[in-house]
């Protein structure tokens, strides 16, 4: 925990643009009304400030219609109370937002994007709407040409202060491979369209604090998706609410995490549920709108994730409150193996609306090791019969890494841990809102389980 705080510290000093120079998009010809594209006025706003040696971009009150744009180094867009930028429909303008590497394009793009950039900031108390729910993204494709409304890729000291995101056509934010990333006061709500993740994270030296993510899909969501570990990150403070995974370290998990601290954090149901409809095709769910894992840890593409400490997190309307899974969905690139291990959950409280209780596993020869887990109160539905306790857990070893990868249900009210090596529990507490059989922990090819 102290390294967390010093690195807390070092974030905040750090410094987001160098120049003074203030440019108004409305003097570089930006008009206000739908049926323009203002993205060449914006654009020549960015460009003059940045050669100038940085400064700010500002936009004023009003809804200012764009395609894509690039943001520059020393570049400040500062969007201004009342000010909304949204972005166009028209799938064709989004082309020259893919970053071409070696011949090759990427298959991501985004509204306001930044390929290599440093010192680089979108502050201010206005709204980015990406229309993501327009027609025209309308595809279960991924991404399938459904831009971002953010997409940062290799850029150092990044800054998002205190704006709205909202409607995206796939995921909100992605920070991808960049170093030193400052993430606070944003409000994201998007339920428009698939794969609306609040934040997606796969960089290193990051802080998220003070934040609202209220989306369709994962809502705090780590990557690493490169051949960079994602380490040394930091997220507090923030409510998480989704249709899918509140805290989620995964599914890509190629090279890693490592020294990853989550604390302070409420996890809720989204506010609309307009795809999931979880409660219609999963048995056992016992409330209308539901998350599916409070917290997710997953590895399952070969990576290694270690030092992950996760603590004060307060959830409700979740499936499954911890999901824990090691797994070979992909073979190592580590000589040693894939590896999840050192991990320290402390401080949850927990309100579950499903019989997939809690689950640490891994699969034959590939052992998570290392949890501590303490101070953890749940309270579940219960319910659960003689029938669950004696069905097969599969061992699903390349299925997709979700909760209900081992089944709709599972022969433990409380924790199901197999394939794990020391495993710690201290003060853990179940509590059930109906009689359940089966018993509260289940261990299966595990060595020096402490239970609680």
């Amino acid at each position: 925990m102290k390294k967390a705080l010093i690195f807390l510290s070092i974030l905040i000093a750090i410094p987001a643009i160098g120049g003074s120079r203030n440019v108004d998009i409305t003097k570089m010809g930006a008009k206000e009304g739908p049926g323009r594209d203002n993205a060449a006025a914006i654009q020549k706003a960015v460009d003059m400030v940045s050669e100038a040696g940085g400064g700010t971009v500002m936009v004023p009150a009003g809804d200012f219609y764009t395609g894509p744009v690039e943001l520059k180094s020393g570049v400040e867009l500062h969007l201004k109370m009342g000010a909304r930028i949204l972005g166009v429909t028209d799938t064709t303008a989004y082309e020259r937002a893919h970053r071409i590497t070696n011949g090759r394009r990427s298959e991501f793009s985004a509204l306001i994007y930044a390929y290599g950039q440093k010192d680089i900031a979108i502050t201010g108390l206005g709204t980015i709407d990406g229309q993501g729910g327009d027609p025209a993204f309308r595809t279960k494709r991924d991404p399938g040409n459904r831009p971002m409304i953010l997409f940062f890729d290799e850029c150092t000291n990044v800054v998002i202060s205190d704006i709205r995101l909202e409607n995206s056509a796939h995921w909100v934010q992605r920070y991808l491979d960049c170093e030193y990333v400052r993430v606070s006061g944003v409000k994201v709500r998007s339920h428009c369209n698939y794969n609306n993740d609040g934040i997606d994270i796969d960089s290193k030296d990051v802080l998220v604090t003070n934040c609202i993510f209220d989306c369709e899909d994962d809502a705090i969501c780590l990557k690493s998706n490169s051949d960079k570990f994602c380490e040394n990150v930091t997220v507090t403070n923030c409510v998480a609410a989704s249709n899918c995974n509140a805290i989620k370290l995964g599914t890509a998990s190629l090279t890693g995490f490592r020294n990853i601290s989550i604390s302070n954090i409420a996890v809720r149901h989204a506010t609309e549920d307009n795809i999931r409809h979880w409660s219609t095709k999963l048995e056992g769910i016992t409330a209308p709108i539901t998350v599916i894992s409070g917290i997710a840890l997953e590895m399952v593409d070969g990576g290694i994730a270690e030092n992950i400490t996760i603590s004060n997190v307060s959830m409700r309307d979740v499936q499954t409150p911890i999901f824990i899974r090691l797994a070979r969905r992909e073979e190592s690139k580590f000589p040693e193996g894939s590896r999840l291990r050192g991990i320290t959950i402390s401080g949850v409280t927990a309100f579950s609306e499903s019989w997939m209780s809690s689950s640490i596993t891994g699969v034959p020869g590939l052992y998570v090791e290392d949890v501590y887990l303490s101070d953890i109160d749940i309270t579940a539905p219960g319910g659960g019969t003689l029938e669950m306790i004696q069905k097969e857990v599969p061992e699903s070893e390349k299925k997709y890494p979700e909760n209900r990868c081992l089944g709709q249900t599972l022969p433990a009210s409380g924790f199901y841990i197999r394939h794990a090596n020391n495993v710690y529990m201290s003060n853990v507490r179940f509590h059930f809102r109906k009689p359940d059989v089966r018993p509260l922990i289940v261990t299966d090819d595990c060595k020096n389980v402490v239970l609680p």
